[in-house]
């Protein structure tokens, strides 16, 4: 094995408030406010904020980030496609800005035989392809000299005895200091029988200052039920302080600033409440279908695979009550006690409040794309959900009254992960009258992806003798902070290895989430659809989404850019 040569701690990427800008963002288009039906004007102006260049006297500096301590992370399922496009690209991203200890290795475990020049060979060839920085030869050398591979069969013992040993063996020539960081990227029926060969063969026993951890992706079990039995397993063998449940969503750089953004201005705290804000509208749309993942999701659907995790985390965040610091446990609790929050349906209020579809054949991106039934390994009578809606309360002082609407979708229009805050209209209509369309609402929106920034939405006069108003888009765009690429994994992975579970999820946190869609699975699972197909894919959704938040007298935001 290869000694790692000393990396140079200035090599540290300069950083805005935290050590999370690790994960910085992509650049992207400037995001503006779409056009709308209440446009009284035929020009639509827009006005961009200028955000002043980044130096370091106005970037407010807190401790720098520091290069994680010696470990190992050992990744099971590496020769999947989130190692090659997303593990591996990120923990070169750290190498790169210097956040990767000296002590370090990275052992790849999965079924298919390998060696670690055959494995560093593919991962370099994953890099090129799916990188969001350019590969430098040299740094790629002192990385992929830690890059190792196991061959194993998940279930045999011998797979635990030979991990024990290549890991005894890192310790002792690579000075990863017995700190041990295992990433679950398999499926989640082999996540129980993984944890308990772990703890049975001692590999998560912490002593003498050693730590052993564990990453679980989503989804974290298929129902309540699941969940809680998932949850007792595996804390027969982990603490919750080593268990650390990942959501990717949360490594993006837009949505970690949303605390930024509501915390960190106070000029929006006042307003952040039932007395000036009308509804919230959260989308999660993608334009393509299941791709390959068709087996997956006819057991999944996109209540389990979107809306129970990413969806009501966003929604978490965006309605929490103030944390009393932006670290460690006092954000994850408030985060809970919102979710707590969340008034549960009855079944009669689930077929008014929830709505599924599933696409059928369309045209997307001027192509003609098969319907979900006709995707590789989905069922021809598939009656499961590739759309879910929800319109969902909070039970609390500072949102009662104010309907949260949720909505995520594959074959969408467009894809645009985006967060809708529409205020309360005046309540003197000064500018209103017979001839000239209502005003309409100021909007502040918040774009995840594909851009990533902030707009706010308000009125101004069109230029002319006439008195006109058009919306007038307020924009900040992440690449003006001078962002750089990143896959989003960079910040978790870096947290896991400092110890701060701050952006992963606590297990109370997944059951409550899990209690709040429980009874739309419940309902959805005794009555079967009658109308699948029911949106063309390339569309919005179908029909009943539109008409489910048309009763409260509000319309879908189409996101966009």
């Amino acid at each position: 094995m290869a000694a790692p040569s000393s990396k140079n701690k200035d090599a540290q990427q300069k950083k805005n408030g935290g050590k999370d800008s690790v994960a910085d963002v992509k650049s992207a288009p400037r995001p503006a406010a779409s056009s709308t039906a209440e446009v009284n004007a035929a020009q639509d102006p827009r006005t961009d904020i200028k955000t002043p260049r980044l130096t370091e006297d106005n970037i407010e500096t807190q401790q720098r980030p520091q290069p994680a301590g010696p470990c190992v992370v050992v990744i099971f399922g590496a020769s999947g496609d989130l190692a090659k496009r997303k593990l591996f690209p990120s923990l070169y991203n750290l190498q790169a800005h210097g956040l990767l200890p000296e002590g370090f290795a990275v052992l790849g475990v999965a079924r298919s035989p390998k060696t670690d020049d055959s494995f560093r060979e593919e991962m370099g060839k994953a890099l090129r392809e799916h990188g969001t920085i350019k590969v430098d030869p040299k740094e790629w050398k002192e990385f992929s000299d830690r890059v190792f591979y196991q061959q194993a069969d998940y279930s045999h013992p011998d797979t635990y005895k030979n991990l024990k040993a290549r890991l005894a063996e890192f310790d002792d020539k690579l000075g990863t200091g017995g700190n041990y960081l295992y990433y679950l990227s398999v499926p989640p029926e082999v996540f129980d029988d993984i944890t308990t060969a772990l703890g049975e063969s001692g590999l998560v026993k912490e002593h003498n200052g050693h730590w052993r951890r564990v990453i679980v992706e989503k989804p974290f079990g298929e129902d309540y039920d699941s969940a809680v039995e998932l949850n007792r397993k595996m804390s027969a063998v982990l603490t919750e302080q080593q268990t650390f449940r990942i959501d990717h969503y949360l490594g993006k750089e837009t949505v970690q600033n949303l605390l930024v953004f509501r915390f960190g201005n106070g000029i929006f705290e006042p307003i952040w409440n039932r007395r000036y804000i009308d509804h919230v509208q959260i989308t999660v749309a993608e334009s393509i279908g299941v791709e390959r993942r068709g087996s997956f999701y006819e057991a999944a659907g996109a209540l389990r695979d979107v809306m129970q995790n990413h969806m009501l985390m966003l929604l978490s965040l965006v309605a929490m009550e103030p944390p009393t610091s932006l670290q460690g446990e006092s954000v994850r609790r408030e985060k809970t006690k919102l979710l707590e929050a969340v008034k549960i349906m009855k079944p009669e209020d689930v077929l008014h409040n929830a709505v599924r579809g599933q696409y059928g054949p369309g045209t997307v991106n001027d192509q003609h794309v098969p319907g979900y039934r006709e995707e590789d390994g989905v069922s021809p009578t598939s009656n499961v959900e590739t759309f879910a809606a929800l319109k969902l309360e909070v039970e609390n002082w500072r949102w009662a009254g104010v309907p949260f609407y949720l909505r995520t979708g594959k074959r969408m229009h467009t894809r645009s992960t985006q967060i809708l805050i529409q205020f309360r209209e005046a309540p003197l209509p000064l500018y209103g009258g017979s001839r000239m369309s209502r005003i309409g609402p100021n909007r502040l929106l918040i774009h995840i992806q594909p851009c990533e920034g902030i707009t706010l939405q308000v009125r101004a006069k069109v230029p002319g003798p006439v008195l006109r108003t058009a919306p007038v888009g307020l924009n900040f765009n992440y690449s003006d902070l001078g962002a750089s690429p990143s896959t989003g994994y960079e910040t978790l992975l870096y947290d896991c290895m400092m110890n701060d579970a701050t952006l992963f999820h606590r297990i109370d946190t997944v059951l409550n989430s899990w209690r709040v869609v429980q009874p739309v699975l419940d309902v959805w699972n005794n009555i079967p659809p009658r109308d699948f197909p029911n949106y063309a894919a390339g569309s919005w959704g179908p029909r009943a989404a539109e008409e489910m938040i048309e009763r409260d007298g509000h319309t879908w935001w189409k996101p966009g850019c």
